[in-house]
């Protein structure tokens, strides 16, 4: 095995059990044998010296290739295994200095101006829209599920993103004809909430032609078109004035260099008295980089803000924040969610895609849901309003408006439109 490479393992694999046959067929052993047992296989030397060079974009790229294969154990207690010791052990310098060269190269990396953001987006967002259906759930709620009682026991994904939506919608404090703008809006599924369930008049906005098509579609098919309207806009370039404001697993893409004007736009469309809720992948170990596999296959211009990085553009544009939760682990639930759907449906991925493109998601959905257990990242919803008294002062009232908004699901017959 490739020197470097041993000093590598060495360092990371302490708690846990890794063997390695490498590329001349010599078996190595890391770790304290304890833990699961994972075993894996490298093609070659040249996958050798990418690992030990760059692990944390080396590792995936040698899987989506097939030059790193798992025989033993599965491809999620391989990355939870090197995530760990990742995080308790110092690497390498050369690794470390890899590390920050990424992060002070990040405000290059995620410049999004629109046209860029519109590539960006079409990157992930628009391929077969079938994929999507192969493990999301039948929303296609893309964002972080909401765990709670009941099935905090069951872990119904499906149930768990209608919570998901029912508690945004309580946290804005609807009322009867609200004019509610969606930032990256996805496939509609919430802004049809809010207008049916919530009685809002919704305008969405996406940069994703694919998912544009989907959100008009599903609309008319359920008779809101005169409640909800949806856009292919960039939210720099929206105008007007709104009762709330709402983004859901958009803020991720908007870029450290556009914190700012992001919250002045945001302010700029509130009313007087309205209310927004930002909701957002975070970190709560402080400011770092995007993982340069995800940065490279899965969401280019993408980085997932501490809340030290975010809070000074809210100051600065004159927001105030009303309440911030943290969602801890929701989000790694349901990518286990998102990654046994996938798996049960692998060949249907590799019949659409290829599988090359089944490896890369594998690799993605096991990554991150690693991440999300063993590296600080979380969900943060942030709240926020143009006046301090624009909302109840005791969080009281979001309960009581998820009670009121589960009456109404389960209510009998159609729901009352908006503007009906």
């Amino acid at each position: 095995m490739f020197g470097p490479l041993r000093i590598v393992l060495a360092r990371i694999v302490r708690d846990g059990q890794l063997t390695v046959i490498d590329a001349d067929g010599r078996t190595w052993e890391f770790g304290t044998g304890r833990g699961p047992a994972v075993s894996i296989r490298l093609a070659d030397k040249a996958t050798e010296r990418a690992l030990a060079r760059d692990p944390k974009l080396a590792l995936g790229e040698a899987y989506v290739d097939g030059r790193l294969e798992v025989i033993e154990g599965c491809l999620c207690d391989l990355v939870a295994l090197l995530i760990r010791g990742v995080e308790a052990f110092a690497l390498p310098a050369w690794v470390r200095s890899i590390d920050s060269l990424r992060k002070g190269l990040r405000r290059i990396w995620q410049y999004n101006p629109a046209s860029r953001a519109r590539r960006n987006v079409a990157h992930h967002y628009d391929i077969d829209g079938s994929i999507y259906d192969l493990f999301l759930d039948a929303d296609r709620q893309y964002s972080c599920a909401y765990y709670a009682p009941p099935c905090e026991q069951s872990r119904d994904l499906d149930e768990a993103q209608r919570l998901k939506k029912q508690h945004i919608a309580a946290k804005l404090a609807l009322a009867p004809g609200h004019r509610v703008l969606d930032i990256g809006c996805g496939w509609g599924g919430l802004g049809l909430y809010l207008a049916q369930i919530g009685d809002a008049h919704v305008t969405g906005v996406t940069l994703s032609s694919e998912q544009l098509a989907v959100a008009r579609q599903r609309a008319a098919a359920a008779g809101l078109d005169r409640a909800v309207e949806f856009d292919l806009v960039d939210y720099r370039a929206v105008e007007g004035k709104f009762d709330r404001v709402v983004s859901i697993g958009m803020f991720e893409h908007v870029g450290i260099n556009h914190y700012r004007a992001f919250f002045d736009k945001v302010r700029a469309l509130l009313t007087d008295d309205g209310v927004a809720l930002i909701h957002t992948i975070g970190r709560s170990d402080g400011p770092g980089f995007t993982n340069p596999f995800i940065a490279k296959y899965i969401f280019p211009g993408g980085y997932f803000p501490a809340l030290s990085e975010v809070l000074p553009a809210i100051e600065r544009a004159g927001l105030i924040v009303t309440d911030v939760e943290v969602l801890r682990l929701h989000y790694a639930d349901t990518l286990k969610a998102w990654r046994e759907r996938f798996a049960a449906n692998r060949d249907r991925a590799v019949a659409l895609r290829g599988e090359a493109f089944a490896r890369m998601w594998e690799f993605y959905l096991a990554g991150s849901e690693a991440a999300f257990r063993h590296q600080g990242l979380v969900v943060f919803q942030i709240q926020l309003a143009r006046r301090i008294d624009a909302l109840p002062i005791t969080r009281d009232y979001i309960a009581t408006a998820e009670r009121e908004l589960e009456l109404r699901e389960r209510a009998p017959g159609p729901q009352r439109m908006a503007g009906e």
